[in-house]
């Protein structure tokens, strides 16, 4: 670990209020009296104290500053820090910075500030990338779930886990070195209900990255639906301004647009696509052709049912598109006579769901058929029924109240990845014992499930892996 001194803008590089500029290393005190004019010297001053006074670069003032001081090993990275509050006017920031790199400091780099935190021991990996996911945080749930991780929700429950399987490797490895003394004679089925005990840990955390991912990343949606059925009056609606271009012609949405809203604390990646239906315009189709394919790879796809129209055979070919994913369906322009309801809907995805099962058993196959589409009924128009439609959304993609003080959410794709590891080296563990396998081969897959939840930890990781993470950090933090 290098144990120069470093610097960066640890604020936004826009105009505000108040910038600050961060030194972090062995002699961040001394560079910081080279540049401060104040009553007092810095290196003198006690530590986490607050000074009033001038930036200087020689004779030359550059800003009226407060500086805070702080002493290792009481600081965020765990080394001497100084923070420099100026004002923030993108110049003035960077004319403090360049005048701490002049006298002696170096430009940190990307997340530099959070390695060395990790580095000095000051928080574990899953800490440090909880920072990164606080700084980007869009919603109340990513928010709260970061910051339950940054106080070591994550850590907790690895180390528990980590802590067990040690403990059970090291007694079968102590017992084949010393096998007068300690027997393993019926340790198997022991380790097997330990073993199962912490698969069943490890696949409560897994499953939660699904909800993790969700607040994250949001939910992936595709807004589809038969020409003027009322999709870019939805967007809109949902949007709070005017996103896409409303007429009473069919087909005026030809490409796809994309709008990032939140609603019930949850964020939706709206696309609200082409119209589909058969159409001859070369134009219009590749649009349609484009739908059909967002609606693929979407979390959840809303269709909108103009519901004063009869249905026709492009809405059939939409519910053969949507009936085995998970979908909401929008009975639009309730304000008007509608001839489309529920049961009629329901009626038409049972049929599919049937033909789906004949299918099935004549070709060997299985389908994963949504049980219950939720059938809303709503004008955009006039604003109504958006509000069961909200609540309906965080049912279906939040299981139950979200509660942080005991749940834990994983959110990050690398953690997931160590923890299917993990899961895998103990069933292995356990198939050993079924398979009446001698006691090492049971240490060998533990200790696999160990160093792979020693990497979310970072106790297992290599140094490359651990400069890719941070090079993701923004600058300053």
């Amino acid at each position: 670990m290098k144990k120069d001194t470093i610097a960066a803008i640890s604020t936004g590089m826009t105009n505000s209020g108040i910038g600050i500029v961060r030194l972090s290393g062995n002699e961040a005190l001394e560079i910081a009296d080279k540049v401060y004019r104040g009553k007092e010297k810095i290196t003198e001053v006690p530590s986490h104290t607050i000074h009033y006074g001038h930036i200087a670069d020689g004779e030359e003032t550059v800003d009226e500053v407060l500086m805070m001081v702080m002493h290792g090993p009481r600081t965020f990275t765990g080394e001497d820090t100084v923070e420099i509050n100026c004002h923030g006017g993108t110049y003035v920031v960077s004319r403090v910075l360049e005048t701490v790199l002049k006298y002696g400091a170096r430009a940190a780099e990307p997340g530099e500030f959070t390695k060395r935190a990790f580095l000095n021991g000051k928080m574990d990996l899953s800490q440090a990338e909880a920072v990164i996911d606080l700084i980007n945080s869009e919603n109340e749930y990513a928010l709260q779930s970061s910051v339950s991780q940054l106080k070591g929700s994550v850590k907790s429950a690895i180390n528990e886990l980590r802590s067990k399987i040690l403990y059970h490797t090291a007694f079968i490895e102590t017992a084949l070195d010393d096998p007068e003394h300690i027997s393993v004679d019926g340790y198997g089925e022991i380790l097997k209900g330990v073993s199962e005990e912490i698969i069943e840990k490890l696949q409560k955390l897994i499953d939660s990255a699904d909800d993790g991912r969700i607040m994250k990343e949001g939910i992936q949606t595709v807004i589809v639906g038969k020409p003027n059925a009322g999709k870019s009056s939805l967007l809109n609606l949902l949007a709070g301004h005017e996103r896409a271009i409303v007429t009473d012609i069919a087909g005026t949405t030809r490409d796809v647009l994309e709008e990032q809203i939140r609603l019930q604390g949850l964020n939706l990646n709206v696309i609200d696509t082409a119209g589909i239906r058969q159409t001859e315009d070369l134009v219009e189709k590749m649009g349609v052709d484009k739908a059909k394919e967002y609606a693929q790879k979407a979390d959840l796809i809303i269709y909108v049912v103009d519901a004063s129209k009869k249905l026709d055979e492009n809405d059939e070919k939409i519910m053969e598109l949507i009936y085995d994913k998970k979908a909401i369906i929008l009975l639009n322009k309730s304000d008007l006579e509608t001839v489309v309801d529920e049961n009629l809907i329901r009626e038409k995805i049972s049929n599919l769901k049937k033909e789906a099962e004949q299918t099935e058993k004549s070709e060997g196959q299985r389908y994963q058929v949504s049980e219950n589409i939720p059938v809303i009924q709503i004008s955009a128009k006039e604003e109504q029924g958006i509000q069961t439609f909200q609540d309906t959304l965080k049912e279906m993609f939040l299981r139950g109240n979200i509660s942080f003080n005991e749940e834990i959410y994983i959110t990050n794709a690398r953690q997931k990845n160590a923890l299917v590891n993990a899961l895998e080296s103990m069933k292995k563990v356990i198939e050993s014992i079924e398979n009446g396998m001698p006691e090492d081969f049971y240490s060998i897959d533990l200790m696999d499930a160990y160093e792979e939840l020693g990497n979310i930890t970072g106790e297992s990781m290599g140094e490359d892996l651990v400069n890719e993470i941070f090079s993701k950090f923004c600058m300053g933090k």
